[in-house]
């Protein structure tokens, strides 16, 4: 498994289920489980445009938290044709990048303090294990409500 580090408001935005694309500087041949790191860094400018605000961006819920991991996707497929800006991968997807696209997005019950890197890196064996301890007591106790 990979994570990855995406500054807030736009973690926060993928970890709500409303963007699936994350802007990267790189393509990857990883595919699959993704963790989603909220870095230490807020993009400021970001904060009031119309794309995170309609995915609700509320700096007091616990997944605006910076320096954790607050969801895990799945990563599907890498649209390069972001470089020139000729994708269809929707508002979500900024010409110049690769367009990492995200499916399943599960969102934490709560943030997992950790440090992230600027490029994608490895979660440790113990932050997997809390990751995963987490999303299934989580759905343990969806499943009894349900």
């Amino acid at each position: 498994m990979q994570a990855i580090s995406v500054q807030q408001p736009w973690a926060f935005a993928i970890a709500r289920g409303g963007k699936a694309v994350s802007n990267q500087d790189l393509p990857t041949a990883h595919r699959g489980p993704l963790l989603i790191h909220a870095s230490m860094r807020v993009d400021l400018k970001a904060c009031d445009s119309p794309l995170i605000r309609s995915a609700g961006w509320d700096p007091g819920h616990p997944l605006a938290t910076i320096g954790a991991v607050i969801a895990m996707a799945d990563l599907d497929d890498v649209c390069s044709a972001g470089l020139d800006g000729s994708c269809d991968c929707g508002p979500w997807g900024e010409p110049g990048f690769h367009h990492w696209r995200l499916t399943s997005v599960r969102a934490l019950p709560r943030p997992i303090i950790a440090l992230g890197r600027t490029e994608p890196w490895q979660p440790s064996a113990t932050l997997m294990t809390e990751v995963r301890t987490m999303l299934a007591t989580a759905a343990a106790t969806t499943d009894r409500l349900t």
